[in-house]
């Protein structure tokens, strides 16, 4: 005889709204298979619990001020005790590079906050069969759905350009071509000063200090850089 099927589905829920902790217990344990058996605050708290508690599923809310989801994800999958639990990440919003992030650490799904319950529910029996599932759907090929969400988060960071101006752009351009401040001013028919004063907001825009950490800023994020010279 087969008992799994009576046994209910384990769950915690680590978020740190008591608010939203409450009301999404109380939908949960208001299906038969399914029982909440720990709730956390941060992502520290979520941790130790999974770990305690060996749930079957941990709700994971990704934003919290304290040890944030993707900490408490690093955590679970890393260092000599990884514990086995499927994580299902609850965000408010997430951008694609985080989504990624997530599935990568090990996360079997994301589910939007302001989806209907019956689509969390969807999410976790999805998750408890050994598919994933990102925001409205299931995912069954991770690994070509990973390649297309880190595609398109790519072409997104061409797209940005993180505030600069078109002038900025064109300094910065100038800066992982290597040229000194002397040249660039040259280059663009403008003095040493505006240059300066154009690299000082530049700095302070992409939260960069030097030369170099701009460049590999640049660099790492694709930004859309003309070629110089």
């Amino acid at each position: 005889m087969n008992f799994k099927k009576s046994q209910p589905v384990r769950i915690v829920i680590a978020d740190d709204h008591p608010i939203f902790r409450d009301g999404l217990r109380r939908l949960l344990e208001a299906e038969t298979d399914l029982k909440v058996i720990g709730e956390g605050s941060d992502g520290a708290e979520a941790v130790r619990l999974a770990r305690t508690l060996k749930p079957d599923i941990l709700l994971l809310d990704l934003a919290m001020p304290r040890h944030p989801g993707l900490e408490a994800l690093r955590d679970l999958s890393s260092g000599a005790v990884a514990t086995p639990v499927r994580v299902i990440l609850l965000t408010a919003a997430a951008e694609k590079s985080q989504i990624v992030e997530a599935l990568q650490l090990g996360a079997r799904g994301v589910v939007l906050k302001d989806s209907a319950t019956q689509l969390l529910l969807k999410a976790i029996h999805t998750v408890m069969s050994g598919e994933y599932w990102v925001g409205r759907e299931s995912v069954s090929n991770l690994v070509q759905y990973l390649r297309t969400l880190v595609q398109s988060s790519s072409d997104e960071a061409r797209q940005r350009k993180f505030g600069l101006t078109p002038r900025e752009l064109e300094i910065v351009a100038a800066v992982v071509a290597g040229y000194s401040n002397k040249e660039i001013a040259e280059y663009f028919k403008i003095s040493e000063d505006t240059v300066k004063h154009h690299l000082s907001n530049i700095f302070d825009k992409l939260g960069v200090s030097t030369r170099l950490e701009l460049a590999l800023f640049a660099v790492n994020q694709s930004l859309p850089l003309k070629s110089i010279g």
